[in-house]
């Protein structure tokens, strides 16, 4: 099977997921944006217990678990993945991100942005069904 097609099927599951999450009450996790070189970080905390549904990202970027222990989606499966561990992610990839332990985890992306909502716009796919707004703020849901 390609890489495409495990991606496509994944970002299905993961879709359903989210939709399943958005019917329990919602966490807004602690994110940290930095702007340093043409790179953009984001520093994300997540207790245990929560479950994420990331957004997808259309350029590739690092995933780095720093602390902690989560199970993230990865190709075809869940891996449980434990710090220090780095990751790579591709286009259309779209994460399912379940916090084992309280974790922190950095994304880090290049552009030359130096705003969260610009930098946000230019890597990051429109989804109107995703609960978080740009910086990582929950959204209120119908």
């Amino acid at each position: 099977m390609s890489a495409d097609v495990q991606t496509a099927q994944m970002r299905g599951k993961v879709q359903a997921l989210q939709e399943e999450i958005l019917k329990q009450p919602q966490v807004e996790l602690p994110t940290e944006h930095i702007f340093h070189g043409g790179m953009y970080c984001r520093q994300v905390w997540q207790p245990a217990g929560t479950i994420i549904v990331g957004k997808v990202h259309k350029k590739e970027h690092f995933f780095m678990v720093v602390s902690g222990c989560v199970a993230v989606s990865v190709g075809e499966e869940a891996q449980e993945i434990r710090a220090p561990f780095l990751l790579t992610s591709h286009p259309g990839d779209k994460r399912a991100i379940y916090a084992i332990t309280d974790t922190l985890y950095m994304t880090v992306h290049r552009t030359d942005e130096t705003d969260v909502a610009a930098a946000e716009d230019e890597l990051v796919e429109y989804d109107p069904t995703c609960p978080f707004l740009v910086g990582n703020k929950l959204k209120v849901l119908p």
